[in-house]
């Protein structure tokens, strides 16, 4: 089944294609805009400069917007700058406010004040009223477009109010209550609004305990309580509780991609993710870790030539390096992101930091228990030599332990620090880990050099 509409969606798509070449704009309207605006989304990128701009000719700037939304913000702000101004500022126009002001974040200031200049008063001093928030936070992903009804109404004014404005609304399934002042004083659903009689009174009707967010919040912590409550929208509120607008589900989900991404992205040593970089990006994005890391292994190079007699008299040692390097790598890693989760979920407390600590040490104990006594047997099995296998068993022991309480421990200092969790990216508490397992490894077999002699 699934196979069957792929195959109708590519030769639809290969129908629209055609239009477009021969300019049959009638064609190409009555099999384009019966798709959906992501069906047309991934028809539109798809397609060359040349034939794009005659898809601008064939739609309105009205219907352009429903694609532009659907786009990725890299698609976003390089298509923007194929449009005529005046296109692309209309376009603007008639895209929801805060996906508008998405777009208009990724530009050059220069261009954000040609495209206001262009849009009519009332829409250009609505964007420029969330443009300068700041970036991440709670105002500058809510939409100044939502239902909002007076408290003193009654329930059949509040539904004349709400077919008004319903249209232009980003969202209808909460309609927000605020008071004379302004201020957010309780919340309405549309299915208690439709099935209240029309002469009560709003304020009767209403939820007035309200969770809202503050409109400096971080995104983050914005997506964590909607996420908790499981809300469609989210009131964003001053100090003074005055409504200022509100935050869709779908904003949340971008919000969501976004840290995902991010956290990877810092968990990988790189600053930010692109998918198409130029080498260029890419290599001033991926260095500043790299150059960091590089210091750290010269660090391990010159630790390793401290033992360096040890090395000489017993060279069977050398075998084993990358093998309690390796492992302690890989255990800190997988500590580092228990912890670096936690602390993104919430779910780590500042009351069950230690416990966390406790647990990982004691799987640390479990773990390195283990692959030490393995290790200690193949040695022995291999090389015939059972105090080698020994002391090899044992400082993988030492190290895996070590290894698993730096790499739920990093992390948390860093959020104590003020400094994102995730930087504490693999790369580095790997070569962190890489210095401390050498430190033990040569540091028991020097202290017990006389037994593998």
């Amino acid at each position: 089944m699934e196979k069957g509409k792929d195959y109708k969606l590519a030769t639809i798509f290969y129908t629209i294609r055609k239009a477009v070449q021969t300019e049959d704009i009638d064609t190409f309207r009555r099999e384009f805009t019966n798709l959906h605006p992501y069906e047309q989304a991934t028809f539109f990128v798809t397609q060359n400069e040349e034939l794009r701009r005659i898809i601008y000719s064939f739609l309105s700037p009205d219907e352009m917007s429903s694609i532009f939304e659907n786009l990725e913000k890299e698609e976003q702000t390089d298509f923007i700058t194929e449009m005529y101004p005046s296109y692309a500022a209309m376009m603007l126009s008639n895209m929801f406010v805060d996906d508008a002001v998405d777009v208009l974040n990724e530009l050059p200031s220069e261009q954000i004040a040609s495209f206001l200049a262009l849009m009519d008063k009332e829409t250009a001093d609505e964007i420029k009223s969330l443009l300068h928030y700041e970036e991440k936070t709670a105002g500058s992903i809510m939409t100044t477009e939502y239902v909002e009804v007076k408290d003193h109404l009654t329930i059949g004014e509040a539904i004349q109010v709400l077919k008004k404005e319903a249209k232009e609304a980003e969202t209808i399934y909460y309609i927000f209550i605020t008071d004379a002042n302004q201020k957010l004083s309780g919340i309405i659903s549309l299915r208690e609004l439709i099935v209240a009689p029309d002469d009560g009174y709003v304020k009767d009707y209403m939820v007035d305990r309200v969770v809202s967010v503050y409109v400096e919040e971080n995104q983050e912590e914005v997506a964590k309580k909607m996420s908790d409550y499981d809300f469609v929208a989210l009131p964003v509120v001053d100090h003074q509780n005055h409504l200022l607008g509100i935050i869709t589900v779908d904003d949340i989900i971008d919000v969501l991609e976004e840290e995902a991404s991010d956290d990877y992205s810092k968990l990988a040593g790189v600053t930010d993710m692109e998918t198409n970089p130029s080498a260029w990006q890419a290599a001033k994005k991926r260095l500043p870790w790299l150059i960091v890391l590089l210091f750290m292994g010269m660090a391990t190079a010159s630790l390793i030539s401290v033992f360096e007699d040890t090395l000489t008299k017993i060279s069977i040692l050398a075998m084993f390096i990358p093998l309690i390097a390796g492992m302690a790598g890989n255990t800190g890693t997988q500590a580092l992101a228990v912890s670096v989760r936690g602390i993104a979920t919430g779910e780590l407390d500042k009351q069950s930091h230690f416990s966390m600590l406790v647990k990982e040490a004691g799987t640390g104990l479990l773990i390195g228990g283990v692959c030490g006594s393995l290790v200690t047997a193949i040695v022995f099995i291999w090389k015939q030599q059972f105090f080698l296998g020994l002391l090899i068993g044992f400082s993988l022991f030492c190290t895996l332990i070590v290894a698993t309480i730096a790499g739920a421990f990093i992390p948390l200092v860093m959020e104590k620090l003020n400094v994102d969790p995730a930087v504490a990216s693999g790369p580095f508490i790997s070569t962190i880990n890489d210095l401390i397992s050498i430190l033990i490894y040569f540091g028991m077999a020097t202290v017990f050099m006389e037994y593998l002699l």
